[in-house]
């Protein structure tokens, strides 16, 4: 007995624990950078958007089987009159004709009727040169925005990436920041203890305070960097405003730079891509409103039921051709079709100018990427050099051997160095994802 209440007191208290638990784990989210990338796909509004466009061009795709569908239209009409011509013409569709309802008398003062019409019209266009390509121009559409909506996708990639490792920069910064403040403390201690001996003047005891005050403001302004990016980077993957995100990625820098052509962009890059569909959408576009200079021809079935109740009485069909030509409309097509050329020269024009815009942004972000490289490489030497001297002068400040700005002077390099190499590596980083992106890898 003992045992089975032992357990049953175990369960429920691993329920209770669990939903805090669960809370507690909801605080706080460790994303590497692929993750992120990866979660902003799949709940970033923006893409949503992308994707909702995508959807209405399908929609337009469903519509545009109107040009090979039938059309099928029911209606009921109801009428009552008495009307002598009309009343005659119901009786004989309705089929209730009588003899005597030719006597003068009658026809000129009918009695009141109803007539119930029940009409199944059958409209099946048999050529329809514009509409069908009006469809193929929405198939088309359809490709251009899904193509587009892959560019969304890379677009938002990348500015998670420049705020991911923007979060990053603000991270390494701050932990640069507080193991200044730490050796700032020791100092500013060793200056109380000599400026109490009579070994330092006040001056120079105050500007050991005043450079830790000026870390401890600077490590207030990274911290609101970090909440900056943490709730820019919240927005991107749209979580909650209580969710923290820790990064687990790390500045990635490589030994060589991306190779191949300085310049070279994609040909199968998304956004070009869009861009040379919709100079094909404009295309058809003209073709379709020249079509529509053609005859249109449909084939017509319609059947009716004519009583004075409702399904009952006289039926009747009819099977027909219907054509329609459109021969002269005041210059209403021949301005669409010059409006449809400029359209398709301005599909040209923002295609060339998009493409010539990525060359221009492809030399930059290698240029960048190379001047990076080589930046890490002196900051990284820099701070080797920065702390040599700091441990140096640290050393003799202790024995009474240096000047208090001396001391000043190299925590301040050593900390500068070391932002200095974390800023390099955040604009590798963030060079190494524009590259790619401005070519289309």
């Amino acid at each position: 007995m003992k045992i089975y209440k032992a357990l049953v007191g175990f369960c429920v208290a691993g329920v209770l624990a669990s939903p805090l638990q669960a809370k507690a784990g909801d605080k706080t989210v460790k994303l590497s950078l692929a993750d992120a990338i990866v979660m902003a796909r799949e709940n970033n509004y923006t893409i949503k958007a992308a994707h909702s466009r995508v959807d209405q061009a399908e929609a337009r795709v469903v519509q545009s089987r109107q040009s090979y569908l039938p059309k099928v239209t029911l209606s009921e009409t109801l009428v009552v009159t008495n009307d002598p011509g009309a009343a005659l013409v119901f009786k004989l569709q309705q089929k209730s004709l009588q003899n005597s309802d030719f006597e003068a008398s009658r026809m000129t003062h009918p009695d009141v009727i109803n007539d119930f019409n029940t009409s199944l019209q059958v409209m099946q266009p048999i050529f329809n040169a514009d509409a069908s390509i009006g469809r193929s121009m929405a198939i088309t559409a359809k490709k251009a925005h899904s193509q587009m909506a892959v560019r969304t996708e890379e677009s938002v990639g990348l500015q998670v990436s420049k705020v991911y490792f923007g979060l990053v920069l603000a991270g390494k910064n701050l932990e640069a920041v507080e193991q200044s403040i730490k050796t700032m403390q020791v100092h500013s201690s060793e200056a109380s203890r000599a400026y109490g001996a009579g070994l330092l003047t006040k001056s120079d005891k105050l500007s050991t305070e005043v450079r830790l005050s000026e870390l401890q403001e600077q490590k207030l302004m990274l911290q609101d960097e970090i909440k900056n990016a943490t709730d820019a980077l919240r927005v991107m993957l749209n979580l909650d405003n209580g969710v923290t995100i820790v990064p687990t990625s790390d500045f990635v820098v490589d030994g060589v730079v991306p190779g191949g052509e300085e310049n070279s962009v994609g040909k199968e890059r998304a956004d070009l891509k869009a861009l040379e569909t919709f100079r094909d959408v404009a295309v058809l576009q003209e073709d379709m409103v020249r079509a529509s200079r053609l005859p249109r021809l449909n084939a017509l079935l319609q059947t009716n039921l004519h009583s004075d109740n409702v399904f009952s009485g006289g039926s009747s069909w009819a099977l027909g051709l219907n054509m329609q030509w459109n021969i002269f409309d005041g210059m209403a097509t021949a301005g669409r079709i010059q409006e449809a050329k400029a359209q398709e020269r301005e599909a040209m024009y923002n295609y060339e100018a998009a493409r010539s815009n990525s060359i221009a942004e492809v030399d930059k972000s290698l240029r960048s990427l190379k001047t990076s490289r080589v930046r890490i490489e002196v900051a990284r030497k820099s701070l080797e050099e920065a702390k040599v001297s700091l441990d140096y002068i640290g050393s003799q400040f202790r024995t009474g051997m240096a000047m208090t700005f001396e001391l000043l002077m190299r925590e301040q390099a050593c900390t500068y160095a070391r932002m200095r190499l974390n800023q390099a590596k955040y604009d590798y980083c963030v060079a190494k994802s524009e590259l790619a992106y401005y070519r289309g890898n």
